[in-house]
């Protein structure tokens, strides 16, 4: 089977945020587009050309708990401290690890399906949110990127349809308004003890800034392809350890993974793998949820209680596509979720996502 070669992993490169949304809502897309920076990253998800949801990974919960904060004068239940105790330990990722895709979002759609907020307040927590995750995104000078049509919105309760070039533009209002209050000259009251207070400049004038696509990211193409998330690739050989009961699995993963840089090692039986993982001294550890004897909640269980295996990736592969089971493999500390069938690109993102 053909392995990707390394030269198709994107590096860091000059970014444009308003050219690159404006490049994708030009025509009525859906699917998610992904940037990556040094030190954050940023999800939009779109639905016919519209924005329906965006999330800054660095931030995601404390923003949400932000705004759940400032509406609970307007809607009681989300005063109750027990409200976000369940929000934690249900959806909240870890500090290193992120097992559920747009955790925030479910969030959401849990606080809805409880009846806690109704679709209308919710729409409006999330119009707030995608507001504040522009502004951070439309500030970033230099990252990487991916846009693919397949995203884990597809089948979510769709609240609002937002409109990108609207955002953008009350944003970058907002921004020169800042900027220009930080350039505000200070007087000081001779008649008022010296208290300082911001004099008042004259109006700005058009803040709009230029979209005009340029050469740089025009040439970017937009389809189904796996780009990756831009990175140093250490040179040294990675232990993946895969426990699965089919050795169809085993053997497309071995496949799919490049020896030159993965070192595969497979377990058909998920007690022998107990026996025998430590002494493998894995980086990352694929595992099946659907085994005998032990499934995969079970033994991932086991392996974290190991003060070995407190921090290695565990990343459960399965068939099983409801958010329960995302939930579930949370609560049980899984690191990441990958679904039956996969393509050798979505087992290359996530290894890497959960190595680098």
């Amino acid at each position: 089977m053909k392995i990707l070669p390394i030269s198709r992993y994107r590096f860091f490169q000059k970014i444009q945020p308003t050219v690159l949304l404006k490049k994708i809502t030009s025509n009525p897309v859906t699917g998610c587009l992904q940037v990556f920076s040094v030190s954050d990253s940023w999800s939009f998800d779109f639905r016919e050309g519209k924005l329906i949801y965006a999330s800054r990974a660095d931030k995601m919960f404390n923003l949400l708990y932000a705004k759940l904060q400032h509406f609970s004068k307007q809607i009681p239940a989300l005063a109750q401290k027990k409200v976000y105790q369940q929000l934690r330990v249900i959806f909240q990722k870890s500090i290193d690890n992120q097992a559920i895709l747009n955790p925030d979002y479910l969030a959401i759609c849990w606080l809805v399906e409880q009846k806690l907020i109704t679709a209308t307040q919710a729409k409006v927590i999330i119009k707030e949110l995608v507001s504040e995750v522009l502004s951070s995104f439309l500030t970033i000078k230099e990252g990487s990127y991916e846009f693919t049509t397949e995203t884990f919105m597809g089948n979510m309760p769709n609240f609002c349809n937002l409109d990108v070039n609207l955002l953008m533009e009350n944003c970058q209002q907002k921004l020169q308004n800042q900027e220009n209050n930080k350039n505000q000259p200070v007087i000081f009251n001779k008649t008022s003890n010296q208290i300082p207070t911001q004099q008042p400049l004259p109006k700005p004038g058009s803040t709009r800034i230029n979209s005009q696509a340029t050469n740089q990211t025009t040439n970017h193409s937009y389809n189904n392809d796996q780009h990756f998330r831009s990175h140093n690739f250490r040179n040294k050989v990675y232990t993946i350890v895969c426990i699965d009961d089919s050795p169809t699995v085993l053997n497309a993963i071995q496949s799919f993974l490049d020896e030159q840089f993965f070192n595969v090692i497979g377990f058909s039986e998920p007690l022998k793998a107990l026996m025998q993982i430590l002494s493998t001294n894995p980086d990352l550890i694929l595992l099946d949820i659907e085994m005998p004897n032990l499934d995969g909640y079970e033994l991932c269980s086991l392996l974290r209680k190991h003060s070995y295996f407190k921090d290695v990736p565990v990343i459960m592969v399965t068939g099983r596509k409801g958010l329960i089971d995302r939930a579930k493999a949370k609560m049980f500390r899984a690191s990441g979720y990958l679904t039956k069938p996969f393509t050798q690109g979505e087992l290359l993102k996530i290894i890497f996502q959960h190595l680098m």
